[in-house]
């Protein structure tokens, strides 16, 4: 299934590629291995693009008990630090990186309400940059349980991702495992979490959104 941030720029890239292919057998006939190459290169970009927005089924097991993924990728970061722009507290930060390769679908860690939500315009560092997390375009999701617990969630743009996309306000009911965004090529996502929550991943981990374990929430 094809993901509807990606339907219109699929068929915009397509035409371009067709265009492109349609005006160099026309200017230069004579140029058929060149053509031959050309038309190779543009199938191969348009799938490039066509699994980037790839949308595939995902059966979560929701589990109140843990978080989950909220996107595909590999673990970055795992480490204590200090949230300032809402928690105000200690830590633990889980990043993690989504090169253009993964799915690029945003979903629920947990089922609750957003009780706070915030836009930030910024830079485009790479993804994997100390300071994108607080640099980069980025929006900031704070998830509500229902004892009352808060966990954030950021979305950051890369050096190529600069178009987040979200599907949530303050205020919206969410469930564990359901889409709440999507951002357009290499991205990053970090989750901030109560320090007596267990860590079930490990650095270098290649994880998937709405499916693996991220942490398990104490009693």
């Amino acid at each position: 299934m094809i993901h509807k941030e990606g339907r219109v720029f699929l068929v915009i890239i397509a035409i371009v590629f067709i265009a492109i292919n349609v005006l160099a057998m026309y200017f230069f006939p004579e140029l058929i291995i060149a053509s031959y190459v050309l038309g190779i290169i543009s199938i191969g970009g348009f799938l490039f693009f066509l699994q980037f927005f790839r949308n595939p089924k995902r059966i979560t097991t929701k589990d109140e008990k843990n978080v989950i993924a909220p996107a595909d990728g590999k673990v970055v970061v795992i480490e204590e630090t200090k949230e300032t722009e809402y928690l105000n507290e200690q830590r633990i930060q889980v990043s993690i990186f989504m090169s253009p390769l993964n799915v690029h679908v945003n979903r629920n860690p947990v089922t609750g309400t957003i009780s706070y939500f915030k836009y930030h315009p910024g830079k485009y560092l790479v993804a994997w940059h100390p300071k994108s997390s607080t640099e980069n375009e980025r929006t900031s999701i704070v998830f509500k349980l229902i004892n009352g617990t808060e966990i954030m969630l950021r979305q950051i743009a890369g050096a190529a991702a600069r178009r987040i996309k979200w599907y949530v306000d303050k205020g919206s009911e969410v469930e564990q495992g359901g889409e709440f965004g999507f951002i357009k090529f290499g991205s990053r996502v970090d989750l901030f979490l109560p320090l007596n929550y267990k860590i079930k991943v490990k650095i270098g981990e290649h994880i998937k959104g709405g499916i693996t374990t991220i942490a398990e929430i104490p009693d």
